[in-house]
């Protein structure tokens, strides 16, 4: 019997620890995803803001098999002025989740890192401005390179060209795909 209860109040006590763990971790999560839901949603409306500064609104998002996201850019007038698509491309470290405005011509109007998992100090300098902004202009065909960027193309960043070509790969699908958005 003594035996039986050298075991079973540390087996007790540490399930009972465990249990109340359990429940204030569900308990945070409960109250804490609504307001990270929220935020996600105000960060991307945002930065439909950033990759496309001429528009005076949005219209509301369509979502593709695939997960891309396509949203129409209005004027004042609600004149359609363009899109802003959201799409995934694989990087180096994983996913990277890209914003593209593009306009009526097809050119791009701005780009936005929403998220990846880039190596710190290479294929993440693809979330700094310098490297979004030699975008702006481009159209359909965009490629990478590593000496001199050509009319339609971008620079590769040094020592992330996979991380480069991924961005590149998201910013000429998004282009696809906001075309197809106007025939569509």
């Amino acid at each position: 019997m003594k035996k039986l209860k050298e075991y079973l109040v540390p087996t007790v006590t540490l399930f009972i620890i465990c249990l109340i763990a359990t429940l204030l971790l569900g308990v945070t999560n409960s109250v804490t995803a609504p307001i990270i839901a929220d935020l996600a949603v105000e960060t991307e409306k945002k930065s439909r803001q950033v990759v496309f500064a001429d528009a005076a609104s949005f219209g509301e998002a369509e979502t593709a098999e695939d997960g891309t996201s396509v949203v129409t850019a209005l004027d004042e007038a609600g004149n359609v002025i363009g899109h802003v698509v959201v799409n995934i491309a694989k990087g180096y470290g994983g996913d990277i989740s890209v914003m593209t405005g593009v306009d009526k011509d097809g050119k791009v109007t701005g780009i936005n890192i929403l998220s990846h998992g880039e190596t710190a100090g290479l294929g993440a300098k693809a979330a700094e401005q310098s490297f979004r902004d030699r975008f702006v202009g481009l159209i359909e065909g965009i490629t990478v390179s590593k000496d001199k960027a050509g009319d339609n193309s971008v620079d590769a960043i040094t020592g992330a060209t996979i991380t480069s070509r991924a961005v590149v790969e998201a910013v000429n699908a998004a282009i696809q795909a906001a075309g197809g958005a106007d025939n569509g």
